[in-house]
């Protein structure tokens, strides 16, 4: 203290500031919890908060009865049997290990032109072009929704093999 007074009178400029510390500890390590309640007031709350418990058994109960449980016996022995009809197993995992690797691969490309300044905004805006054509060419006129429809059954038989 008598450092920071001997500092303040050799410059008076400028101010130090010297932090007080308390006199008395004032501290608690409980929280503070705000005043009791009257009895009577308590019991009211009481009444409200068993009158909520048993509003939400009901509810509970109600939405227990009409849901469905999944028998998970049931999904693994279907899923089972869907493995063993599998005749080809290595091609399986092959496509499916491709398929992990590409959303993987995809990622890393979003990245890195993610980074890259203003590609990012420039595809929003190729994004947000390449939809308002979408929808004035084939959703906004009830012909073009019909060619739509076509085309896209068209495209479904094509996937399934049937066409």
């Amino acid at each position: 203290m008598a450092a920071a007074a001997a500092y303040a009178t050799a410059c008076p400029n400028t101010a130090v500031l010297v932090p007080r510390l308390p006199t008395t500890a004032r501290f608690s390590a409980l929280p503070y919890l705000p005043p009791r309640l009257s009895s009577t007031s308590f019991r009211a709350s009481t009444i409200k908060l068993s009158e909520s418990r048993r509003s939400s058994l009901l509810l509970t109960r109600a939405s227990e009865e009409t849901s469905t449980s999944i028998d998970t016996n049931e999904l693994f022995t279907d899923l089972k049997e869907k493995w063993d009809a599998v005749e080809n197993k290595s091609t399986v995992l092959l496509y499916g290990g491709g398929a992990i690797v590409a959303v993987w691969l995809s990622s890393i490309l979003v990245g890195a032109i993610n980074s890259v300044p203003l590609l990012p905004k420039l595809l929003e805006l190729v994004g947000l072009g390449y939809t308002g054509w979408f929808v004035y060419r084939y959703l906004l006129f009830k012909s073009s929704r019909k060619e739509l429809a076509t085309d896209i059954e068209a495209l479904k038989k094509k996937i399934a093999g049937t066409e």
